[in-house]
Parts: C-alpha cells; structure tokens; sequence
C-alpha cells in the first residue's frame, strides 16, 4: 500500500498549460479511495481532499491548495498513511511560486519543498527521506513543467471543445531531482456513474507516467480519469492498475464551486 493514496493525487495531473487556472478559495473537494482485487471485494481505505483558500507568501496573496490523504480508521492498524501537499500560486499571474510536501506512510517519511523562479526558468528543489541528509538540487525547466498538484489545476482551465479524441499531448511534471513526463489522451465524452452520487457527463483521458530516465512508456500501464463535462472540470472517479488489483477514487463530496454543477445529470 507504499504511496497508495497519492497514487490516486498524481494520477489528477492530467493537464495542459494555460494562461489562467481555476483556483476558487472556499472550494473543497472530498474524495474516497478503493482498492480491488481478484479475492477482494471493493473496499473503501482511504480519503483524500483538496482545500482552496487565500494565503500570504513573502509579503504577496497567493491562492493556497492543500491535498491531504489519510487512511480510514479502520486500516490504520494494517497500514497509517498521513499525507500532505501544498502549493502557493499568485493571485495576479496564477503562477505557482512554491510547493511543498509532508508525507508520513507507516516508517517512511518524506519532506520536500519547491522554489520556483519563474524568471531565470529555473526550480530549486530540496527534499529529505526518513533521517538522511538534505538533498538540494536546481534544474532547468520550461514553461510547461511543473509539480502535480500545479498540473491538475491548470487542467481545469482549458475549454472543453479545446479537446480532440484521440489527440495525445505531453507535459513536465517536477518530481525531486527530475523532471518525468506525462502523457494523456483524450478518449471522448461518456457519462460516468459515482458511487452514491450520481451520474456525470465527463471527458475521459487515458495517461502515463515516463520514466525517469527520459521520455519512455514501456511498462505499458496507463491510468483512466473521469473529470467533469463543464467549467468546473474537477475529476470525478479515476482508475489505476497496480501490482494486485487496482485503486479507484472517486468524489464524495463537493462544496464552494465557482460555478454551477452542470455535469450532474441524475442524482
């Protein structure tokens, strides 16, 4: 279960650049997730949200996006996850000016934090597992790159009929010391069932994660995400095969979004 939660969060990164992002303080995503296998039956373990708010960075207000994953009570005897992710954009450019992480799963903990300068084109990066020395490390990146959580949220910007089925398209994604690629494809509008909340027109992607020594899909896993078919476009259910079985989230619970739910077709 090593990183089961945010598993799900990475697999969110679907996104394109864009010159604005749809970041609306008081909003507050909730979602769970399930793992399933062939002896299992379809068992919720785990929660994750995704909480908007007006912050302060070095002097400046900048919109604050905190995602946190933690297993449900009654996992935590088997396995505790206790995660946490940030990002600080400012309100004038909607750039993402910092990103940090906390992530606690059973014995193993990790620490980083991102300094973008966006100026020089450039990410400083610092990270620590468990009680190693601090690793820092300063890497080029282009306009495109940027951390996950920063990838999702500019996803939620782009027009709907901005998208062609079947097109394909890459992006950077700010992992540590590298910068991975993420490739997605647009697979067609369908409307989505979500456990005890109803029915949704959505777009379906398929994507993957490269690897990190350059731009390589050999292992040939792929992830599927739902994402609302209006101008919120938030995800709303998302599959991923792993070792044994496979992990779906899906939203519980939604609140503060700037528009109307428009993509809720049948409660």
């Amino acid at each position: 279960m090593k990183h089961l939660l945010w598993t799900a969060i990475l697999t969110l990164a679907i996104a394109f650049t864009s010159s604005a992002q749809l970041y609306n303080p008081g909003e507050v995503l909730s979602y769970r997730v399930s793992y399933k296998a062939r002896l299992f039956p379809n068992t919720e373990v785990a929660t994750v949200d995704v909480i908007t708010s007006l912050d302060t960075l070095n002097g400046k207000p900048h919109y604050k996006v905190h995602g946190h994953g933690v297993t449900m009570p009654a996992y935590r005897w088997f396995f505790t996850v206790d995660d946490s992710y940030y990002i600080w954009a400012d309100t004038t450019t909607y750039r993402t000016m910092r990103f940090a992480s906390d992530i606690r799963e059973g014995s193993y903990t990790f620490r980083s934090e991102y300094l973008y300068d966006h100026a020089q084109g450039v990410v400083n990066t610092r990270w620590q597992k468990k009680q190693l020395p601090e690793q820092r490390k300063t890497m080029q990146i282009s306009e495109r790159g940027m951390d996950p959580v920063s990838l999702y949220f500019n996803l939620r910007s782009e027009a709907s009929d901005s998208f062609n089925e079947g097109e394909s398209r890459r992006l950077e994604m700010v992992l540590e010391d590298t910068v991975r690629y993420l490739e997605f494809r647009f697979i067609g509008r369908e409307v989505k069932r979500v456990p005890k909340i109803g029915k949704f027109r959505t777009l379906k992607f398929k994507c993957q994660i490269g690897t990190s020594d350059g731009f390589s899909f050999t292992d040939g896993t792929e992830f599927t995400i739902w994402i609302t078919d209006d101008r919120n476009k938030f995800p709303v259910y998302l599959e991923s095969p792993i070792r044994i079985g496979s992990i779906c989230g899906y939203i519980s619970k939604v609140s503060g979004l700037k528009y109307p739910l428009e993509s809720l077709i049948k409660r």
